[in-house]
């Protein structure tokens, strides 16, 4: 098989990020994805030149749309909005981000769609949910993800600005919960015999990355402070800086598990019976001289001498702090299937594999992303064949 969904015909709707990245995710685990386009194409085609690319690559769209076939219909007028639909009759999923009143608007929207093909799943990603006095807002996974749900506010030490998101996260990560969506619906279609519409937000998917905090307001309405690091109330779970400039961070959670090994390997076994250190209340309440002294330790050595020194105690558990560079020349990265390889004509591209994988049924890309309108002709030849079987 080329992966767990072979067989399964997906038609999508998406723009930008979020829309495509469920039918990326699907292309990946081997679905048969038709990407309709206007005839200007799907904005995110404009990654590439928007990033400054000037080797006439398109990074970002090339993530999330390889393995797909591209159409390009004016939806505009009847016969696009008539083919989109002949499209969907016989579909198993349909996948969009666009807003619901744009979708109404097109006659696309599910209960205009499940009237002709009841066995569809229809997934949709929106901005910040189908209801509510924002459901129609216009949102990006800045706005909705990052900025609304509390993420940028969470990670603001007070008094400065908050940082900026990477590109695409909170558009992946939902991207994500509706293929999974998507394939839980299609797994009750076969109890069922009828799709259902199944929807995520982006409002929701911050709102979930950051449920500890959340949750924790909820139920205590008491919110989680934000953290100093030189002022940890365990110093366990910090980062540091080593001798040569690399940072990393220590994730000793369980402190008194994790509270001997750090002492060992830092070479302070004495502060084990030292009564400011002796206990997680007492360290909580030294954090400050604690982290300090921790700092001055660790500056003595290379990130690499002390990876050694970590590596004899195995319940010290730890990180580097790794760029991007630091990332593609990691060993492990690559025995952990993060790269996959591409076919783009007479090669292969190396890329960000999607992150799930099935040992039974595993998956391979197929193709780079395509052209716009790439396989117009050839949809809609398939059309016709259908038609006339």
């Amino acid at each position: 098989m080329a992966g767990p969904v072979e067989g399964i015909r997906v038609v999508e709707l998406g723009v930008w990020v979020a829309g495509p990245a469920t039918g990326g995710i699907l292309a990946d685990w081997g679905a048969d994805v038709i990407k309709i386009e206007p005839p200007s194409g799907d904005p995110g085609r404009l990654f590439g030149r928007m990033l400054g690319c000037d080797l006439g690559v398109n990074p970002p769209f090339e993530m999330d749309n390889r393995s797909k076939r591209s159409i390009v219909l004016d939806l505009t007028n009847e016969t696009g909005r008539e083919t989109a639909l002949e499209l969907l009759a016989d579909a198993d999923v349909f996948v969009t981000n666009v807003r619901p009143s744009a979708l109404r608007r097109l006659g696309l929207d599910y209960e205009s769609v499940a009237e002709h093909n009841p066995r569809l799943v229809y997934g949709l990603i929106t901005g910040y949910g189908e209801t509510g006095p924002d459901a129609d807002r216009a949102a990006y996974d800045v706005a909705a993800f990052w900025s609304r749900a509390g993420l940028a506010h969470l990670l603001t030490r007070p008094g400065a600005t908050p940082p900026f998101q990477r590109g695409g996260m909170g558009d992946h990560s939902a991207g994500m919960t509706l293929a999974a969506a998507v394939c839980a619906a299609l797994l009750a279609r076969e109890r069922t015999g009828t799709g259902q519409l199944v929807t995520t937000s982006l409002y929701r998917q911050g709102a979930y990355t950051v449920s500890f905090d959340l949750n924790t307001y909820l139920l205590t309405g008491q919110p989680i402070a934000i953290g100093q690091r030189e002022s940890m109330g365990n110093p366990c779970m910090n980062n540091y800086t080593a001798g040569d400039g690399r940072r990393f961070w220590i994730v000793g959670l369980e402190v008194d598990r994790h509270w001997p090994a750090l002492c060992r390997a830092v070479g302070r076994p004495e502060w084990l019976d030292d009564p400011q250190y002796r206990d997680g209340r007492s360290r909580a309440a030294n954090a400050v001289q604690l982290i300090a002294q921790l700092d001055e330790i660790f500056a003595t050595k290379s990130l690499a001498e002390w990876a050694d020194i970590f590596a004899e105690e195995p319940d010290f558990f730890w990180s580097p702090i790794n760029s991007l560079e630091d990332v593609v020349a990691d060993e492990q990265f690559h025995a952990a299937g993060g790269i996959v390889d591409v076919p783009d004509e007479q090669s292969s591209v190396p890329m960000v594999a999607t992150p799930a994988d099935f040992h039974g049924t595993p998956w391979a890309p197929r193709s780079a992303a395509p052209e716009l309108g790439q396989h117009t002709e050839e949809i809609l030849a398939e059309l016709a064949e259908r038609r006339r079987a």
